[in-house]
């Protein structure tokens, strides 16, 4: 499993790239000020931030017990991502609506619309972050 620094590097490396990409993207898609998708965007990287320290390491023990090892292939990414992304949307709808004044329509279209992205670059971070990061059990795993 990996360690407290390491989920630390892991978890600030993904907000500080993901808020650089979806504050443009979110303020050209939306319609919505940059300065607000920016103040929303940073707010709901500070949920999400608590939400995946608390997740993964839940997660990696959920594998350990079951798998005996934390190692993941596709398809156990693609279940981690969207697990993680409904998890996520189910707090934030209500947050989205509030800051921006929408109504909880828009604001489930738009979370949805971040999930889609959160989740994609979720799953190309992640397999990245390993890639540069591998833990020494993988490599006994088949």
């Amino acid at each position: 499993m990996r360690s407290l620094p390491d989920r630390i590097r892991h978890v600030i490396l993904f907000e500080i790239i993901g808020l650089a990409l979806v504050t443009p993207l979110g303020a050209l898609a939306f319609g919505q000020p940059m300065l607000d998708i920016g103040v929303l965007s940073a707010i709901i990287a500070v949920v999400a931030t608590l939400w995946n320290l608390a997740y993964n390491y839940l997660f990696d023990l959920m594998l350990k017990y079951a798998r005996g090892h934390t190692a993941r292939d596709t398809a156990m990414r693609v279940f981690h991502a969207v697990l993680f992304e409904v998890g996520l949307l189910a707090v934030l709808m209500p947050l989205i609506a509030a800051y921006l004044g929408i109504s909880l329509w828009q604001a489930l279209m738009m979370d949805i619309s971040f999930a889609l992205f959160y989740m994609a670059y979720a799953f190309v971070f992640n397999w990245g972050y390993d890639r540069l990061f591998p833990l020494p059990e993988w490599q006994i795993q088949s």
